[in-house]
């Protein structure tokens, strides 16, 4: 079984090719956290993934949430690895998800990491679609590269430009701010289609007088709602507009 979590496509995708290439299943987390659904019931030799960006150096919070309540029944020793991707650098995700595991009397085979582009637009540029494309294609090879290992039950930390986990001490104030809710507007050019409430994985989101609000203080900040937009009409502060939209272009989100 491989859960994963994706606001733009990009776990997913890589989620998707390693459910094909060893006969996998794929459970989303934001649609168990939805449906309280935190039973996960392994079969005699089936493996475990866990997939999820990273935010700000560590786990967004609904995959850090999830991976507190999970209960993971299991049968025997199973093989269970962790990917993360990251833009710039996976930081401490993997420790972070590897020290949750354990309290749970459990811990990951393997680590791995995929280079994707980064989907953090108030600070990223994802208007240069040659170079987006550029960036997908190579972590095509990444993505093989640890379908191969999976297959052969490969173990170790494989994780490429990861950070101590002292800076998740820091990364987390951080990461506090950024979800934040009261970082967005709403352009002019919204329609009202309410994807963005239909779509968003902590249901931050409702539609009032045909508009997005936002009714908590904080979410993931998985910027899915930006970057799905059909009008682009939603922003966080004031760089994003320049800076693009970005979806996986193999996956639906």
């Amino acid at each position: 079984m491989i859960l994963y979590f994706s606001a733009t496509g990009n776990c997913k995708y890589v989620a998707k090719r390693i459910a094909d290439a060893t006969d996998d299943t794929m459970s989303a987390i934001s649609e168990r956290v939805k449906e309280d659904n935190y039973k996960v019931e392994l079969l005699a030799g089936e493996k475990l993934g866990i997939i999820t960006p990273t935010y700000s150096w560590e786990l967004p919070i609904i995959v850090r949430d999830f991976l507190k309540k999970v209960e993971i029944k299991t049968r025997e020793k199973h093989y269970i690895y962790f990917i993360g991707t990251f833009g710039t650098t996976p930081g401490a995700v993997g420790a972070d998800a590897r020290r949750y595991m354990k309290k749970k009397k459990l811990d990951f085979d393997a680590l791995y990491s995929v280079q994707m582009p980064d989907t953090w637009t108030p600070v990223f540029n994802l208007s240069d679609k040659e170079k987006i494309a550029e960036q997908n294609a190579k972590a095509e090879t990444q993505i093989e590269n640890i379908i191969d290992s999976i297959k052969h039950g490969i173990i170790g930390n494989h994780m490429k430009r990861r950070a101590p986990y002292v800076v998740r001490i820091i990364s987390d104030r951080y990461y506090e701010n950024m979800r934040k809710t009261n970082h967005f507007n709403v352009e002019d050019s919204c329609i009202g289609c309410g994807l963005c409430e239909k779509k968003c994985p902590v249901e931050a989101i409702k539609m009032r007088n045909g508009k997005p609000v936002w009714i908590t203080e904080q979410c993931a900040m998985c910027l899915g709602c930006l970057h799905r937009c059909p009008k682009f009409a939603i922003q966080y502060d004031d760089k994003t507009k320049k800076h693009g939209q970005y979806r996986n272009p193999n996956v639906e989100v």
